[in-house]
């Protein structure tokens, strides 16, 4: 690449190699610029601009004002403890700053689809179903409150709230009945969980359900037929497919990646598995430049509310640099 006068952007622009880079159409090129923007991290910004006008990408970036990602970045961050402890928050009704507020921030190439799903048929069954990046806060009928993560539903029977079932990451609240002592039940693909008043999480995402309990007890059951008992701060895991389940205290020893309405609190995670949870979030997929970088971890609170802080968070926590192209996130070393 030639250097002169010009600035950084127009210099790529004008480089015919880099073009080759931009639209995939010489291999050597591809090789050359692949290893330049490795060993030139600070330009990667630039080269994924430059990219995108070469390919001409039109960009519809509604950010976030600095002081306000400064802000929410800066209480998230104090989560990421140096000694390697994890502080996880008691579950709030409301959250500290507005979700919808945040909506809609997109990065380079990117536009998030957010859709909101509330049906009520003819047979009476109700669904509530968010799209990627979204979460909603939810009262059943019965005084249970939910609050559903990005990508995930729920369904059930107008007539039997208390028996909903479950695709992809809920947190619940779950009313009791003292009078009645009625059960609320939570069906996924691996299990059912039985319940009569309590607050846990639920995911079943990846061929998979992880169940976290908070207060109260609960009892599963499982694919196979087995039953297991939870008592708070226990962590169930359990594959239908596989026929396989981890049945743990959540302490320090332990890796393990909990939701907590809007915050993922991931202790001794792999950046490769945290990324998983941001695919499923927010509809992206991700690769990494240098496979090392899978290994790095991460132990502290990282918000999911918002696409960009969440990434700044994952960032300082791992000393990574995470660049957004069209649909997918580019993980660097930093």
């Amino acid at each position: 690449m030639k250097e002169d006068n010009q600035s950084p952007l127009s210099n790529l622009l004008n480089d015919s190699s880099f073009k080759n880079w931009a639209t995939k159409s010489n291999k050597n090129d591809i090789v050359f610029w692949n290893s330049w923007i490795k060993n030139n991290p600070d330009k990667i910004e630039t080269a994924y601009a430059a990219k995108a006008i070469i390919l001409g990408i039109s960009f519809n970036k509604n950010t976030l004002a600095e002081d306000t990602v400064n802000e929410k970045l800066d209480l998230v961050l104090k989560r990421i403890q140096k000694d390697g402890t994890v502080q996880i928050d008691k579950p709030k009704k409301n959250f500290g700053w507005s979700v919808k507020g945040l909506a809609a921030v997109a990065a380079i190439g990117l536009v998030l689809a957010v859709l909101t799903f509330n049906m009520f048929d003819a047979t009476g069954e109700v669904v509530h179903r968010t799209g990627f990046g979204e979460m909603m806060n939810l009262k059943l009928s019965d005084g249970t409150s939910v609050v559903l993560n990005g990508n995930s539903e729920i369904r059930y029977n107008s007539e039997t709230p208390r028996n909903v079932d479950l695709k992809g990451e809920a947190y619940f609240k779950v009313a009791p009945k003292l009078s009645t002592h009625a059960k609320f039940w939570v069906n996924t693909e691996d299990l059912r969980i039985e319940v009569y008043g309590t607050q846990f999480h639920v995911n079943a995402h990846d061929d998979k359900t992880n169940v976290a309990l908070d207060e109260g007890s609960i009892n599963l059951l499982l694919k196979n037929g087995v039953s297991q008992k939870m008592v708070p701060g226990e962590l169930v895991s359990y594959s239908g497919k596989s026929d396989t389940i981890l049945h743990e205290k959540v302490n320090k020893a332990l890796n393990y990646a909990l939701w907590r309405e809007g915050t993922y609190t991931f202790n001794n995670v792999s950046l490769l598995d945290v990324m998983k949870y941001i695919e499923h979030t927010y509809g992206v997929s991700s690769e990494f430049m240098e496979k090392s970088l899978e290994a790095k971890t991460i132990t502290g609170g990282i918000p999911n509310e918002n696409l960009e802080i969440c990434l700044m968070a994952i960032q300082k926590a791992t000393g990574t640099r995470i660049v957004q192209e069209d649909n997918k996130l580019l993980i660097f070393n930093k």
